[in-house]
């Protein structure tokens, strides 16, 4: 019998990921997607016998609702601003309550946001208004995937920690702080999994792996014969009172502040993931690790991982 997947927010990077291997490794699974703008969607996948996809409004009950009509489980991919990511996934939680869908996976794949409270990291409100809405429900059950930090946003530019042309890592802190982290990749087949396992509810905990940056900085030099330096860019309460001065002077300009929120996030302590994983649930989801992700990329490919993840797909 034919198990169907709804998608929501089918044409982004993360989400042809999941249906990349959706398809590859789920052969009882049909996908229906949800998307503003079908024409988003590479060729192969609109051509699919197994994906049917719905353009559609996603602040739109009855849309959504058409959408998620049929399926066993609603992922959502959605990416966008904090008020898209809260409203735009209420509108599909309460579509499912509707159309009788059982199990609806947030938009959340980060770091464990439970342990947050409202405020602290503007950018993961959200999946926490979600999460408690979410629980309202008797008949929808929540699905949280965590991954801790995304291994290509780790690299970013944008991130600001590796500078391939000065050859530095920099970093707050002592040094000796853990970065969890997991690739894109993995972080769908993860995802993909989860969908197809009806068992699977409420928080799961999946990483990659857990490195601090001296052990990266090791691994790097292993792997490309060119030992980076490490710049201590002050403590972690320097980076606090850093990242919230210009949260305070401009808190509408997220660009400034949200790399440096992750950052503080990530390496605090506070949002880690539990230490016995859920990985061993799905043993044939092998995780990519920092290393093996350096031994497939050049240099110069690393910074531009973040905008290439799930462009061949």
């Amino acid at each position: 019998m034919a198990f169907t997947v709804g998608v929501a927010g089918i044409t982004g990077k993360f989400a042809r990921l999941v249906v990349k291997d959706l398809l590859q490794n789920h052969p009882e699974v049909r996908i229906r997607g949800f998307c503003r703008n079908v024409s988003k969607l590479p060729g192969h996948l609109r051509e699919s016998n197994r994906i049917t996809t719905i353009q559609g409004d996603s602040m739109n009950l009855a849309d959504a609702r058409a959408f998620v009509r049929g399926c066993q489980v609603v992922i959502c991919c959605y990416l966008g601003d904090n008020q898209f990511m809260t409203d735009g996934q209420k509108v599909l939680v309460d579509a499912c309550e509707e159309e009788g869908v059982t199990r609806y996976l947030a938009s959340d794949y980060c770091l464990d946001f439970t342990k947050l409270e409202l405020g602290q990291h503007p950018a993961k409100d959200p999946m926490k208004l979600v999460k408690a809405h979410l629980d309202t429900k008797t008949t929808v059950q929540g699905v949280h995937v965590l991954i801790g930090a995304f291994m290509e946003t780790f690299w970013s530019g944008y991130f600001g920690v590796f500078d391939p042309m000065q050859m530095t890592f920099s970093y707050w802190g002592e040094g000796d702080e853990v970065w969890e982290s997991t690739t894109y990749g993995t972080a769908a087949e993860f995802v993909a999994a989860v969908a197809t396992d009806q068992n699977a509810v409420g928080l799961q905990h999946f990483l990659g792996d857990r490195k601090n940056i001296q052990q990266v900085a090791d691994e790097f030099a292993e792997v490309y014969g060119k030992r980076p330096r490490l710049v201590q860019l002050g403590s972690k309460d320097d980076l606090y009172q850093k990242m919230h001065s210009i949260y305070d002077k401009n808190p509408s300009d997220v660009y400034a502040y949200i790399a440096l929120f992750y950052q503080y996030y990530c390496i605090n302590g506070q949002t880690y993931l539990k230490p016995e994983l859920d990985n061993v649930k799905y043993p044939t989801v092998r995780p990519i690790t920092f290393k093996q992700f350096m031994q497939s990329h050049t240099i110069e490919e690393l910074s531009d991982s973040y905008q290439n993840a799930g462009s061949n797909v």
